[in-house]
C-alpha cells in the first residue's frame, strides 16, 4: 500500500513535469510509474485472496491466486512497455525545443524512492515466498534502471541539443524495452510455478533432512513438492521397517509430517506414503 501511494505521487509529478519540460523520457517514466499503481493493486488483491485458509472446494488453499496475480503483473508490464516504446518514437524526427533542465529532478527523486521500495519488497517477498510481491519488487528495481536511462537521455539532450535532440525520445524507447523485458521474465517465473516446477535442490534437501530426523524413518524413496502460492505441498514416500504394524508405521509417518511442518514454515502440508524399507543388498543391481 505504501508502494502504491509512492508510485501514484511519482507518476503525477513525472508526467506533469515531463509535459511542462517537454521531455519524452520523463513522461515515459511517469507512465511506467502509473502502471506500478495498478500492478501493486493486483499484488495486494492476490495476497489478500491467496492468504485465505483452505476450504472444502479448495483443499490446497487459495495460494495459486497470488501466483496468478504475479502473472498478471508480468503481462501488464509487457503491455505497458510496448505502449511506451510506440509513444516514445512518435515525433522522433520532428524539430522541437529541448527539454528544460528541471526535468531531471523528478527522475532523481524517483530513483531514490524506488530503491527503498524495491529493497523492502524483495525482503518481505522472499521472507514469505510471495511470487507476486517479488515480481513487484523487480518492477521497482527496473524502475531504477528505467529512471537512470531516462536521466541519461535527458542529460545527453541538454548537453548538446543540436546533436542529441532525439536522445530524449530514444531514452523513452529504452525505458519501454526494459519494462517489456521485466514483464516477460515475471511471466516466465510465475508460469514455472503454475506448471508445478520442482523447487531448487536446497529446498528439497531440507525436506529430506527434516524427515530423516524422526526415529523409525529408514529412508526416503521419493520426494516431490509443488508450489501452491505462498507455500509448498509435499508428497513424500517414506521407508520404514517392513515388520512394523500399520498403526506403528502410521505413527512414524505422522511424526515425519509434523516435523517437516515445524522446521520448514514454507511447507503447508505433507502427504506421506509409507513403504517397506529394503536394504541395498536386497534390492539387487540398479
Amino acid at each position: 500500500m505504501a508502494g502504491m501511494a509512492v508510485s501514484a505521487l511519482l507518476a503525477a509529478v513525472k508526467i506533469t513535469v515531463g509535459l511542462l519540460a517537454r521531455s519524452t523520457s520523463v513522461v515515459a517514466d511517469g507512465v511506467e510509474s502509473a502502471s506500478d499503481v495498478l500492478a501493486s493493486g493486483i499484488v495486494l488483491f492476490g495476497l489478500a485472496i491467496g492468504s485465505r485458509p483452505p476450504d472444502e472446494k479448495h483443499p490446497y488453499g487459495h495460494g495459486r491466486l497470488e501466483t496468478l496475480a504475479g502473472l498478471a503483473v508480468g503481462m501488464l508490464l509487457a503491455a505497458v512497455g510496448v505502449s511506451i516504446c510506440v509513444r516514445s518514437l512518435e515525433g522522433v524526427a520532428e524539430a522541437h525545443s529541448p527539454p528544460s533542465f528541471y526535468a531531471i529532478w523528478p527522475l532523481i527523486g524517483s530513483i531514490i524512492a524506488k530503491a527503498v521500495l524495491s529493497f523492502l519488497k524483495f525482503h518481505y517477498g522472499r521472507k514469505i515466498r510471495s511470487s507476486s510481491l517479488v515480481a513487484d519488487a523487480w518492477n521497482d528495481g527496473v524502475d531504477i534502471l528505467s529512471g537512470l536511462s531516462a536521466l541519461a537521455a535527458v542529460g545527453l539532450t541538454l548537453y548538446d541539443p543540436s546533436r542529441y535532440l532525439a536522445a530524449d525520445h530514444y531514452g523513452g524507447f529504452v525505458v519501454g524495452l526494459i519494462v517489456i523485458t521485466l514483464g516477460l521474465l515475471v511471466v516466465r517465473e510465475t508460469t514455472l510455478r503454475l506448471i508445478d516446477t520442482m523447487p531448487d535442490r536446497e529446498m528439497m534437501t531440507a525436506i529430506r533432512e527434516a524427515a530423516s530426523l524422526v526415529a523409525g524413518a529408514r529412508g526416503i524413496e521419493k520426494c516431490f513438492a509443488r508450489n501452491t502460492g505462498l507455500q509448498y505441498h509435499v508428497d513424500l514416500h517414506l521407508e520404514v521397517d517392513p515388520d512394523l504394524t500399520v498403526r506403528e508405521s502410521h505413527a512414524i509417518a505422522s511424526q515425519v509430517r509434523e516435523r517437516i511442518r515445524e522446521r520448514l514454515t514454507w511447507v503447508a502440508d505433507v502427504m506421506v506414503h509409507v513403504e517397506p524399507h529394503q536394504p541395498e543388498e536386497e534390492n539387487g543391481p540398479t
